[in-house]
């Protein structure tokens, strides 16, 4: 048998091609259940007080006209108190950045009533859940709304304000008419804060929201208006609409044409009727004083002009007061704002004069002075007691006296000038910020130019005695003055300019305290704490003047002192005189000016070195000034990520010598980098070479360990407190050579422990 080749095996593989298929399916199994995740929607839940029009699997939630989501499951609502149903619902996956507590949900369907028909297309789609996306916190749980939200103010258009004594006939989506046109309709309605009014939320379309200007009137067109008389029977309706559903009118009168365009944000009335909107206006108006005062008959009046009347008047329970109702000429209404002022008017005998003469023949009756126009309007009013003080507006000229004391001043005091009366005191209070009074005066307009920047005002009230050896001297300025009080004034030099347009003067105790010599300046500073009228200003310890008031600027933002110099006063009011204010400083480090903490803060004064021109408007420094000097030394740069603690002035040391300071720091170009000025002292600028290391030494190191126990390290305690930088030279070739003028060095955080122990021998200057 002849010899056969022997067969080759191969081991059997166990890969075969078939495991491919299921690979794949599991892809597509995982791809397939990714995108039902990624697709899945949002189930929150939708409390409603009844499930009536709503379906599980049916009903929708519509969002601007799109589906959104849809109700998935329907049950009622167990735990509430008030039984209620749940309704389960599966929003897009889109809308869940929207599910927040402001979000609101409430059910759509059909509704009819006397304002309209709504909800007509849910006849075909049946009825929706209607969204409205808000802000907030995100949440799943939600209560639905009753009734549709009002339209938002953000919808274009004009949305407005109308409040009224009583809502009448109107109802939400209540027409607004403008000459029978329907121009928009009733958005909501309210009882105000005060529940005193019915505040009434209405919008206008845009197109017609130019047809209402600042003076429009709104007023109710609900129903019908009969007006029957001798004359005839006169019917008004706006709209067959208004009888039924009620309505709201506007027009602009024809005096007003010319009108601006409203303000949203300002309240209009709403009048009972037509006949009321063009009447007049009405005021309510709150009377301490109701003597001699009749409904119907007492006028309002304005400059001797009648411009309204009384038309109710009722008392308090407490009889203590009235409430008046007055009906004002609809030309008033731009001066009816915050500000508005009225009074009775009577005949009135006092010291300081008759008042109210007129009253005794016509009789009482109320006197209004309008305020600011442009002002908040208001329609609601408390009447003073008395005549307010003349009106800034009158002419003449108008300032203020401010005193320690009022003495038997009071108002309607006279003001004089060589013993003629040339003004009177129009007004007193108590100033905001300190116990001073504030006298208003008025002078007279022929006489306004007697009075200038360098007049002076004194109280001349009563008499003054003075006596002695010589004998007893009594003095009054008039008969007049020793009845009711009074102020008098001279100005001693000519052409002074005032320097305000209502000028503030300080009213002397007498004519000497007023005669007083010394030269008064200004001096303007951040802010006054320690500084009040009797403040001393003082140069090397003397006494040279004193603060005679303390003001706020018109401003508000600094403090304006009124100073006299008594001394060395053609030195000091000149160019180039500096002022501070002198304080006490506290500190672990250095401790200054406690002098002041026994005779209270001062002004320091440095007087101009050269002879310049006269000044007597200054600006206090902030701190006592520097020594004037030229910066001689090596000046560096450091570079640091940020300032830290480090300011002018700080040390710079050298093995905790002192061998520098900082000057000054600013932002690299880019602004990443923080570079800081320090100025070496020619004796120590050896020290510094190109191998040296800088470091921040403000504050201290804390190192703790198990073994080796806590180390704390501090450069010195005025480093601890205020700040500082501290540098080292290392030995041999890294030394490098001395440093070049404003080369820049980096600023470390922190030491290296290798640093600490640099002690190279460098020739210091002597």
């Amino acid at each position: 048998m002849s010899d056969l080749p022997t067969a080759k095996t191969r081991p059997a593989s166990n890969w075969s091609a078939i495991w491919i298929l299921p690979l794949i399916a599991l892809m597509i199994g995982g791809w397939l259940a990714w995108q039902a995740y990624r697709d899945a929607g949002v189930e929150i839940e939708v409390r409603f007080e009844s499930g009536e029009g709503i379906v599980a699997n049916k009903t929708e939630v519509i969002y601007k006209g799109m589906p959104v989501g849809k109700v998935t499951r329907l049950v009622l609502d167990a735990k509430g108190e008030n039984q209620g149903v749940i309704a389960t619902i599966e929003m897009n996956k889109a809308a869940e950045p929207h599910l927040t507590k402001g979000t609101r949900f409430w059910l759509v369907k059909p509704s009819v009533s006397l304002a309209g028909i709504s909800g007509l297309e849910t006849l075909v789609s049946g009825n929706y859940i209607a969204v409205s996306p808000g802000e907030g916190e995100r949440t799943k749980r939600f209560t639905a709304l009753k009734v549709a939200p009002p339209l938002s103010d953000t919808e274009p258009g004009l949305h407005l304000t109308l409040k009224a004594d009583r809502l009448g006939s109107l109802n939400r989506d209540s027409p607004v008419f403008y000459k029978q046109i329907q121009v928009g309709r009733v958005k909501s309605y309210r009882l105000s804060d005060d529940q005193s009014t019915v505040e009434i939320k209405v919008f206008i379309e845009p197109a017609y929201a130019s047809l209402v200007r600042k003076h429009t009137r709104f007023w109710n067109a609900s129903g019908v208006s009969i007006d029957a008389s001798l004359s005839g029977v006169k019917v008004r309706s706006e709209s067959l609409s208004s009888i039924v559903a009620g309505g709201i009118a506007f027009a602009t009168p024809e005096h007003r044409q010319d009108s601006p365009p409203t303000d949203p944000s300002l309240p209009f009335r709403l009048y009972e009727d037509f006949d009321a909107a063009q009447a007049g206006i009405r005021v309510k108006l709150k009377l301490s004083d109701y003597e001699g005062l009749q409904a119907g008959r007492t006028p309002v009046m304005y400059k001797g002009i009648q411009v309204g009347s009384l038309k109710t008047l009722k008392m308090e329970d407490n009889l203590a007061s009235a409430s008046a109702e007055l009906t004002l000429d609809p030309l008033t209404e731009d001066y009816l704002v915050e500000g508005t002022q009225f009074w009775v008017v009577k005949p009135s005998i006092s010291l300081a004069g008759i008042t109210g003469l007129e009253a005794l023949v016509k009789g009482n009756y109320i006197a209004i002075r309008p305020g600011e126009k442009g002002a908040r309007p208001e329609r609601e009013f408390e009447a003073r007691a008395k005549a307010p003080p003349l009106d800034l507006k009158a002419p003449g000229l108008h300032m203020v006296l401010f005193a320690d004391t009022l003495g038997s001043l009071e108002i309607g005091s006279p003001v004089m000038y060589r013993q003629v009366k040339v003004g009177s005191v129009q007004s007193y209070q108590f100033a905001r910020n300190s116990n001073r009074i504030l006298i208003g005066v008025h002078i007279e307009k022929e006489y306004e130019k007697l009075v200038n920047g360098s007049s002076r005002f004194w109280n001349v009230s009563g008499i003054t005695l003075t006596g002695g050896l010589s004998g007893i001297k009594i003095k009054s300025e008039s008969l007049q003055t020793l009845m009711a009080g009074g102020i008098a004034f001279d100005t001693p030099r000519p052409n002074v300019a005032l320097k305000r347009h209502i000028p503030r003067f300080r009213l002397h105790d007498s004519q000497e305290a007023a005669n007083r010599a010394g030269t008064l300046v200004t001096i303007r500073v951040d802010r006054a704490d320690g500084l009040k009228p009797g403040t001393a200003i003082r140069f090397r310890g003397l006494d040279v003047g004193s603060v005679e008031s303390v003001d706020l600027t018109t401003d508000l933002q600094a403090v304006l002192l009124r100073a006299r110099i008594t001394e060395a006063a053609d030195r000091i009011a000149r160019v180039g005189t500096q002022f501070w204010v002198v304080k006490p400083a506290f500190g672990l480090v250095r401790t200054q000016n406690l002098d002041t903490l026994v005779g209270g803060q001062y002004l320091e004064v440095q007087p101009a070195t050269k002879a310049r021109g006269p000044q007597h408007d200054f600006i206090a420094l902030a701190e006592a000034p520097q020594v004037a000097g030229p910066e001689v030394g090596l000046p560096l740069t450091l570079s640091a990520p940020r300032r830290g603690s480090i300011k002018p002035g700080v040390p710079v040391t050298y093995r905790e010598v002192a061998v520098g300071k900082v000057t000054g720091f600013e932002l690299g170009q880019n602004a990443d980098r923080v570079l800081i000025h320090i100025l070496i002292e020619p004796r120590y600028a050896a020290l510094v070479r190109n191998g040296s290391r800088f470091w921040n030494s403000s504050g201290f190191g804390f190192d703790w360990g198990l073994f080796k126990g806590a180390t704390v390290r501090t450069e010195s305690v005025e480093t601890l407190i205020d700040g500082g930088i501290a540098f080292a030279t290392p030995d041999g070739e890294q030394m490098g050579n001395p440093a070049r003028p404003q080369q820049t060095f980096a600023l470390f955080d922190q030491a290296e422990e290798e640093w600490l122990k640099w002690a190279p021998k460098i020739q210091i200057a002597k």
